[in-house]
């Protein structure tokens, strides 16, 4: 007798299961994988729709951050801007400030003479560089954290703004309040941008992502 002989003998004599015992099989499977969801190689809940299998490796790999809506890019790009303007602005103010006594500086209520602005020029040159490249940083980073849907980074920038309110007042010259105050719409247009709610929605989505990979 051949192995093909063997095989149709064994199947006409191994009786085929009741559609009963198929039923509680079934159950008792689902039972299983309820108690223990390991050992059905899948996760239930939020994971088991976020985490996807790697087609090269079919192991899980963490969910993927949803796509920034509109206004948020759009938001992104008005940072840019500003960035770019207060680079502009910095470049503008490191060409006037050679004639650096022409400036009507005034310490602690004290209005410094031409010996004093000469001797502090250094100085000053300094602290100008240093504030516009600080504030550069800032535009970049807020626009890249809010690209990637940090809510802590939408706060931040808002309070930002609010703490550059305050200098739009003052006595200061055309070119300071042209660009303060520009600097400043840019900055009210990007975080009205982020606070729409469709932008809203996309903030607690990726809150929700960054919870569940810390699960």
């Amino acid at each position: 007798m051949n192995d093909m002989e063997l095989l149709r003998e064994l199947a006409q004599e191994t009786p085929l299961p009741a559609p009963a015992e198929l039923d509680a099989a079934r159950a008792r499977l689902l039972a299983a994988i309820a108690a223990d969801p390991a050992a059905g190689g899948f996760t239930p809940g939020v994971e088991a729709s976020t985490y996807q299998p790697d087609p090269s490796t079919g192991q899980l790999v963490e969910p993927l951050r949803p796509p920034a809506p509109a206004p948020v890019l759009t938001a992104v790009k008005f940072m840019h801007a500003g960035a770019a303007g207060t680079a502009a602005y910095l470049i503008i103010a490191l060409a006037y400030i050679g004639d650096i006594k022409a400036y009507h500086l005034t310490v602690l209520g004290h209005h410094l003479t031409t010996a004093q602005l000469s001797h502090l020029r250094p100085l000053i040159v300094t602290l100008v560089i240093a504030v516009g490249l600080a504030v550069i940083g800032l535009w970049l980073w807020m626009a890249r954290a809010n690209g990637q849907g940090r809510s802590w980074a939408r706060i931040l920038s808002t309070v930002l703004l609010g703490l550059a309110t305050p200098g739009l007042t003052g006595d200061h010259g055309v070119l300071q309040v042209f660009a303060a105050w520009l600097t400043w719409l840019t900055g009210l247009v990007a975080v009205w941008l982020l606070w729409r709610p469709v932008s809203s929605a996309f903030f607690k989505q990726c809150r929700q992502a960054a919870r569940t990979r810390q699960s």
